[in-house]
């Protein structure tokens, strides 16, 4: 059996995974001890500087690279499996990016702050961001079926189960006691806490500016996502 389907693309994004995971996770747990050097606010523009650069480097090489290796399947021409994808990228979103209920924080306008809540989308998941990127790699390995779309899938989904673990671990050193009675509440596995009697889904938390924010974002994406396709194309990644 001959490998030449394994490009050199497989291994440098093995590479940028790992290079990402550490940067983000490291800086993550170095949180608590940097930000009593530097002040709140400079360690999240300093995390930003380290962490953007590298996702941007990610998601242009993934989408120049996305169809290398070998074709695993090739479902793109079967009726229905275009919308499932866009629905499926786009319900990812709504979780990926609970972090919006706070951009003033992540902009480091106000002081950045970690918080601990159970409401809204917590009462699905306690690691809505690992959900939403399990999501995503589901529906664009669907999608794409090539080893190098599900090398990366892997890579990410890996990253963020590790970070589930993290930001557990993280969460009960810093508030004890109360992180365990919110992880006692809630769950990991999507609306697992609810089907429990542990949690209640009041759609009324959802009705917020916040979610207007990530529903609009989501149409300029869907709107951008040929733009984004090509101008990746013309970097000679």
């Amino acid at each position: 059996m001959t490998f030449s389907w394994l490009t050199p693309s497989h291994f440098i994004m093995l590479g940028l995974l790992v290079i990402f995971a550490i940067a983000h996770s490291g800086l993550a747990a170095l949180r608590p001890w940097a930000e009593k050097k530097t002040g709140a606010r400079l360690y999240r523009v300093f995390f930003a500087l380290v962490s953007l650069p590298l996702a941007v480097v990610l998601i242009v090489y993934f989408i120049n690279h996305r169809y290398d290796g070998l074709q695993l399947w090739q479902v793109q021409g079967m009726a229905g499996v275009q919308p499932l994808v866009w629905i499926l990228s786009a319900i990812s979103f709504l979780f990926l990016y609970p972090a919006t209920f706070n951009l003033l924080e992540i902009a480091a306008i106000q002081k950045p702050a970690v918080h601990l809540y159970e409401t809204g989308i917590i009462r699905i998941t306690r690691h809505p961001q690992m959900v939403g990127q399990v999501i995503w790699c589901v529906a664009h390995t669907l999608w794409l079926g090539t080893t190098f779309t599900l090398l990366t899938s892997v890579g990410l989904v890996l990253h963020h189960l590790f970070g589930v673990w993290h930001g557990d671990r993280r969460l009960l050193a810093r508030y004890g006691s109360a992180f365990e009675a919110v992880k006692a509440r809630t769950s990991v596995m999507p609306f697992w806490a609810i089907a429990q009697g542990k949690q209640t889904l009041k759609l009324g938390e959802f009705l917020r500016l916040s979610y207007l924010g990530v529903a609009v974002f989501i149409l300029l994406l869907a709107w951008a996502h040929p733009i984004m396709i090509g101008a990746t194309g013309s970097i000679d990644w």
